[in-house]
């Protein structure tokens, strides 16, 4: 009989331990994934805001607006009269975003369909340098639309083009070559 009780109270004990309610694990939240990283030039992440210029026609000038996520450029074109253009609804503008595909976005302008019909028409661009000096963009340099102001479905694969713009007013003291 000595020998029963002994196993009789290990069973006891084993039963007791299993009827307790199983403790429920902790609930946590998932947590979402981080936002994948912006992926831009060096020195981009810097405030670009500000007045441009054209390097290759001190012409073109360019009044940058940066919220740190977005930088937009007003195009404006100067006259012999040195008188600029005050940007407008109709002017050629740039609209650049940090993301993690590059510090990209398109050159917004009006274009004509080949019966001379004003047409919106966008051109991919992205920044590829940010230096003191100014901006290097890359942009596609035309499109082809249709009558209807439709990107055409055929058409040859517009070529992109690296563009210099030099910070300040072209009188600045800045040469051609700053920035490249």
């Amino acid at each position: 009989m000595h020998r029963v009780l002994p196993t009789l109270a290990l069973h006891l004990s084993v039963l007791s331990l299993t009827a307790c309610a199983a403790k429920a694990p902790p609930r946590t939240e998932p947590v979402p994934p981080p936002p994948p990283a912006v992926k831009i030039p060096a020195g981009c992440e810097q405030n670009q805001g500000g007045e441009y210029h054209h390097a290759g026609n001190p012409a073109f000038r360019y009044y940058g607006d940066d919220d740190g996520s977005t930088l937009s450029l007003a195009v404006v074109r100067a006259h012999d009269s040195a008188a600029v253009d005050a940007p407008d609804a109709g002017s050629p503008s740039i609209v650049l975003r940090r993301t993690p595909a590059g510090f990209v976005g398109e050159t917004r302008a009006t274009g004509f369909s080949g019966a001379g019909t004003p047409c919106p028409v966008t051109f991919p661009t992205e920044v590829v340098r940010c230096t003191d000096a100014g901006l290097t963009l890359r942009s596609a340099t035309s499109t082809s639309i249709d009558e209807d102001c439709r990107t055409a479905p055929s058409g040859a694969p517009s070529v992109r083009l690296e563009q210099v713009l030099l910070r300040g007013p072209p009188d600045a003291g800045t040469s051609p070559d700053a920035g490249t």
